[in-house]
């Protein structure tokens, strides 16, 4: 199952990196939001979801740190979504002024001449 995790992870950043060197600001913008996803994926994998364990100590027992879910990598992904969108957001809104002023969405502000 690691080997099928790791293949889509890097299949997705590799998505990424070649939509960023894409010549339209939209495709580079896509192409960052995958791979802002493909490190989100990493992160929360690293942090061995389990699926049979309690994410919260139950009450009236003593906590036993092997029989919890590890919180960190749930709290850290859930930040980077946060602060994932709130950049997709600034990022379209540049794109959109950049279109506005330039007339085109080339990355180099100009189409190329054939």
């Amino acid at each position: 199952m690691e080997i099928v995790i790791a293949l889509a992870i890097g299949i997705v950043f590799g998505s990424g990196i070649w939509l960023v060197l894409r010549p339209r600001s939209f495709q580079v913008l896509i192409g960052l939001m995958l791979m802002s996803y493909a490190v989100n994926l990493f992160i929360f994998i690293m942090g061995r979801l389990w699926v049979d364990r309690a994410p919260l100590t139950p009450a009236g027992s003593v906590p036993d740190p092997k029989l919890l879910a590890d919180p960190l990598p749930q709290a850290l992904v859930l930040t980077a979504i946060v602060i994932g969108f709130a950049t997709t957001a600034l990022y379209l809104v540049v794109m959109i002024a950049a279109r506005g002023l330039t007339g085109t969405d080339h990355v180099d502000g100009r189409e190329p001449e054939a």
